[in-house]
């Protein structure tokens, strides 16, 4: 009922307050659980500046610098190759591999910024229709490759890298092996870094660290306040697209209209990693990352930020056992995308939605033990989960689902503390520049050079978006740099 006031005049009643929308399951605010998102967001991105910038420039040329001298050392590398550069190591998810076998890295512990390269040990780029390979003594997304698809001096460049099969004809089939390529490539990439640190030029890079992991090189890099880390993987690369995954391209999914078919299907690898009965010396695991950094552009900036606070919780909670990797996370995000609508994935206040839904779906594919590869749905990447282990990770699961909120304070705490060390180290080297020495003269020059380069690469960076940049400098003369960009010199 209307209420009038001492005029005479009637007022409108006070409307409704809106009542907070709320998690059924676990009875937080939808809004709380969108601010700690945010938050998280902010404190888990890295910024930077024009020194990182230069800094990161400084590693990959260096790594970039070393796979040309093993190219060089024995000629069995491509002579014009193409590598892949990810960003996130392989123990983010960026690749399918198996993170068991790896060593145990963590950022802003041991390393601040990483990077998976993959570098092709051999192309087969002369193909326009669909890839056939061998997949009869493998499991789904998995295949041996002969080299029979090689030309001779193919065969006999790589044949100490490869297993030995009698063909039905009488003759020798090789089979490209992961487990012999990867040897190899440590040993050859061992043997150059070795002679480049008995001469080690001005402004190279410290080489903190440099292990093989199962068919993974990883290196640890110092270069000037930061620590990168490169995750090194020998490949076979393809251009165009196997037979195999032929009828995914014939379904609707959430990148139609916004990107190329031709941009999504450019090519595919097989990386070194084996099925869990496969013969680890002859299997390799069929890898889309060309596909997946375009669809990387299709996905809402919002579904992202869920994305890596949900990764925050379940990869440090059902860490042990390691039965559920990052890239199974992704596959399940993209399957999301493909089933729901873009409007709705692209609003910004339903990133809590987005982030319960994920646990959801993680749940049900636990429970279900069905989690298929998004490119080829066939294979299902949870088939040899055991009974105890599903039983194990639900539980776990359904801890974080019942109090997501309080889940979420601990990955932003985490973050920050993180965060705050990082800072703390950064500080410290720069006051290790700053701190006046015999040679404080000539280090006030470099630092003057080193700023001067920042600001010219920064700026080229600018005006020349999506070419390819790389930098010069002579060891002797610094002072010098020359730039180019694709095939132009400056």
């Amino acid at each position: 009922m209307a209420a009038t006031n001492g005029a005479g005049n009637t007022t409108s009643p006070s409307p409704a307050k809106t009542p907070a929308e709320l998690d059924f399951r676990s009875g937080a605010k939808l809004e709380d659980l969108n601010k700690l998102i945010q938050e998280f967001s902010r404190q888990d991105q890295r910024e930077y500046d024009d020194y990182k910038a230069l800094e990161i420039h400084t590693a990959k040329d260096f790594i970039f610098s070393m796979l040309g001298m093993v190219q060089k050392l024995d000629q069995k590398l491509p002579m014009a190759n193409e590598y892949l550069l990810l960003s996130g190591g392989v123990r983010e998810g960026v690749v399918d591999m198996d993170l068991e076998e790896l060593g145990l890295y963590v950022r802003r512990t041991d390393y601040d910024m990483d990077f998976t390269l993959l570098v092709p040990a051999l192309k087969l780029h002369d193909r326009n229709q669909p890839v056939t390979l061998d997949m009869r003594h493998s499991a789904l997304c998995h295949s041996w490759l002969s080299l029979r698809l090689f030309d001779e001096a193919t065969i006999n460049k790589w044949k100490d890298c490869c297993t030995v099969v009698d063909h039905a004809n009488g003759g020798a089939n090789y089979f490209f092996s992961p487990t012999r390529v990867a040897e190899w490539f440590h040993q050859a990439f061992t043997l150059v870094l070795g002679e480049v640190l008995k001469k080690p030029q001005r402004g190279m890079p410290k080489v903190e660290r440099v292990e093989k992991n199962q068919t993974v090189i990883s290196v640890v890099l110092a270069v000037g306040s930061s620590r990168v880390l490169y995750d090194i993987v020998p490949v076979v690369s393809f251009k165009g697209w196997p037979a195999v995954a032929q009828n995914w391209l014939m379904e609707n999914h959430f990148w139609d209209g916004k990107i190329t078919e031709e941009e999504v299907i450019s090519g595919f690898y097989l990386v070194p990693a084996c099925s869990r009965h496969g013969r680890r010396d002859n299997e390799w695991r069929l890898a889309f990352s060309r596909s997946e950094v375009q669809l990387k552009k299709c996905i809402s900036v919002h579904l992202i930020q869920a994305y890596q606070a949900y990764k925050a919780i379940i990869v440090k909670l059902l860490s042990r056992p390691r039965a559920i990797s990052p890239y199974h996370l992704r596959s399940l995000m993209l399957w999301a995308c493909d089933r729901l609508p873009s409007s709705f994935l692209a609003q910004p206040d339903n990133a809590a939605h987005f982030l319960l839904g994920l646990l959801d779906d993680l749940a049900h594919c636990l429970v279900n033990r069905s989690c298929p590869n998004y490119f080829l749905p066939q294979c299902n990447m949870f088939d040899d989960l055991s009974d105890a282990t599903v039983l194990l990770l639900a539980c776990r699961l359904s801890s974080v689902r019942s109090d997501p909120a309080e889940h979420l304070r601990s990955a932003v705490e985490h973050a920050k503390a993180a965060n705050k060390l990082a800072q703390e180290l950064r500080q410290q080297l720069q006051q290790r520049r700053s701190s006046p020495g015999p040679n404080s003269s000539q280090a006030d020059g470099t630092a003057g050079q080193d700023d001067g380069l920042a600001r010219k690469l920064q700026q080229l960076v600018t005006e020349n978006q999506g070419k390819s940049i790389s930098v010069f400098l002579n060891p002797d003369d610094v002072s010098k740099p020359h730039f180019r960009i694709d095939d132009k010199f400056f």
